[in-house]
This record gives structure tokens, sequence and C-alpha cells, in this order.
């Protein structure tokens, strides 16, 4: 499970601490600049996303949506199951309970207190609209979907989608969307 937070706190330094969450057990392997980091769990090997380059991900939006310098915003990122880093990793990358004590490590003071509270505020308000903009896409997307002479356009590829037959098995005779790209493409959805 992954979660993305964005704290605010009351220690020292008043700034943005952006928080990426992993519960995740085993080893891990990783470094700064790789793309990809391991995690190794019951003898299997699994390959993760860099949690510091999702995280960069996040800084920048908060970044261009309040206007703040980018050096107000502090990554850190906590694993928060029962893992062991098997790698040396930077000091913004804790297990445990670790990311308290590396927040507090900060002194200066950045934001004032009225600050803080209008940064918050714009967050709440541009959070809100986003959801509903978002709200209203999957409305919109959810009608388009059910209506048979509506253009649609493949996830996967970006080609159009028809409307086909299904020829044989269960359903055979009922109609479903198909990537006009097929057979390079076999993506389908269901036509309700």
């Amino acid at each position: 499970m992954v979660q993305h937070k964005l704290t605010t706190c009351s220690y020292p330094d008043s700034a943005f601490f952006v928080l990426e969450t992993k519960n995740m057990s085993g080893w891990i392997f990783g470094g700064e600049q790789q793309a990809k980091w391991t995690q190794n769990i019951y003898g299997k090997t699994f390959k993760f996303q860099n949690p510091l380059r999702q995280n960069f991900k996040h800084i920048k939006a908060i970044e261009r949506a309040l206007q703040v310098s980018p050096d107000t915003i502090h990554s850190v990122v906590a694993f928060v199951g029962n893992s062991t880093f098997k790698t040396p990793m930077p000091e913004n990358v804790t297990s445990g309970s670790g990311f308290p004590s590396y927040i507090k490590s900060f002194k200066r003071h950045v934001f004032t207190e009225e600050q803080v509270d209008h940064l918050l505020n714009e967050i709440y308000v541009k959070r809100l609209k986003s959801e509903h903009i978002l709200n209203q896409m999957h409305v919109r997307n959810l009608k388009q979907r059910s209506n048979p002479k509506a253009h649609r356009h493949c996830p996967k590829c970006g080609r159009r989608l028809v409307l086909r037959t299904a020829k044989r098995g269960a359903g055979a005779g009922s109609q479903f969307w198909g990537c006009s790209a097929y057979p390079e493409c076999k993506f389908t959805q269901n036509l309700t």
C-alpha cells in the first residue's frame, strides 16, 4: 500500500514535508540515483520504482500549485513495514518511525504561521477543485462508455475503438468494444 501525504508540522521548521510511505517487508536494496529499487522477500525478488523519484513528482506539483520555492519543500520516504535496508540510504529515506526525527532535524523558520495557514487553505481549495473536475470527467466517461455512438480511443495504443460482435465462446453474438489495431493490440471493453 502506498500513501501520499503533504504534511506541515509544528516542529521548529515551518516548511512542507512531502511524505511517501512504503508498506513493505523483507530486504530493500536501492540507491538515490537508481530508477528501480529491489525488494527481496522469502527468496523472491521484486522491482519497484525509486520512491525518491516518485516523491520528486509530488514535490514539483506542490511547487507549481503553491508557487513556492523548491528549497521550502522537503522529500521524506518512510518504509513502515517490517523491512531492512541492505544498501546505504539517504538520510531522508527512513524505516519504522524514523521520519519524525528527520523532520525535527530542520531548525530554520521558512514560513510564518499566517503563511502556513494561507498555503494550507490554497491546498484545500485546489484539491477540492481538482476533485470536482475529476468527478465531472468520470461521470462524462461513464456516460460516453454506455453511448454506442460515442467515439472511443484505446487506452493502450490510442487508436480508435470499434464495435465488434463476439463470434464464439460463451458470449457469442454479444457486442463489445475492440481496438481497431487488432491483432497488434488486443484491448477489449464491455459494451456497458
